[in-house]
């Protein structure tokens, strides 16, 4: 004889024959960057996207350098930069600035404002606007598991690996990558890791250093010799619905060397 559930009440079997295949999710009760942000901090990050005219990337960096200065010894401005570079291999003729705001959104608030009304950052404002071609920027929070980008000396180059993910997956990521990293710490090659939490969304970057290109292969190599990181390649890589790598050199003036 064959027996169904319910005496095949066709509502009730319906039921059962699905929750062999729902899986029903518990609704989360708090914000991914809650979560995944480092709570003992309260930094906000900001990353600038140059596109420069070619024949003023020379004078673009100079009076980027020139400006990053005055904000660094300016302790009124409660910002600093954190790395400064132009790309090598990716989007040609690029700069890209990575800035630090201690104390968050009402940090940026208040540096903006102080800006705004200083004439002198007006006027390179309008001055950079003349050497450039378009421009984007991000708002960024840190990985609470990922080191915490301090200066560095050179020489290095630097990739920056850009990825968007499917909305939705920003947990599972981190979970995966707070176990994958320590795969990652041998050479001192991991500088910081951040997601975005204004401008495009679901979009994570990890900012990595190396000596030479030949340097990266090696580092890059030697993670697969590592047991469980191609577990977390293996399970991480579904989340990811697009990617990038930049190559990156520091301008003089970054503080990561």
């Amino acid at each position: 004889a064959h027996f169904l559930p319910c005496n095949y009440s066709p509502g009730c079997y319906k039921g059962w024959f699905q929750s062999m295949f729902v899986h029903e999710v518990e609704a989360r009760k708090d914000a991914h960057s809650n979560l995944l942000s480092k709570s003992e901090t309260s930094d906000l990050y900001k990353i600038q996207f140059h596109n420069v005219k070619p024949e003023c990337l020379e004078a673009y960096n100079n009076l980027e350098a020139e400006v990053q200065h005055k904000l660094h010894v300016d302790q009124d401005y409660p910002c600093d930069v954190v790395g400064s570079w132009n790309t090598w291999y990716g989007d040609q003729d690029q700069a890209v600035h990575l800035w630090r705001y201690t104390g968050g959104y009402p940090a940026l608030t208040e540096c903006l404002t102080k800006l705004n009304n200083n004439k002198e950052y007006r006027d390179f404002r309008m001055e950079r606007s003349k050497m450039l071609v378009s421009r984007r920027n991000q708002l960024l929070l840190e990985f609470s598991f990922w080191n915490e980008p301090t200066p560095r000396n050179g020489p290095n180059i630097y990739e920056m690996r850009s990825y968007k993910l499917k909305p939705g997956t920003m947990i599972e990521w981190g979970n995966h990558w707070a176990r994958a990293i320590k795969h990652r710490q041998e050479n001192n090659e991991a500088v910081g890791g951040f997601f975005s939490q204004i401008g495009d969304l679901y979009e994570v970057h990890h900012l990595w250093a190396y000596k030479d290109l030949q340097s990266r292969e090696e580092t890059r190599n030697s993670a697969w010799q590592k047991e469980g990181w191609d577990s977390s390649v293996y399970y991480t890589v579904p989340l990811i619905r697009s990617m990038e790598s930049r190559i990156m050199i520091p301008t003089k003036s970054s503080p990561l060397q």
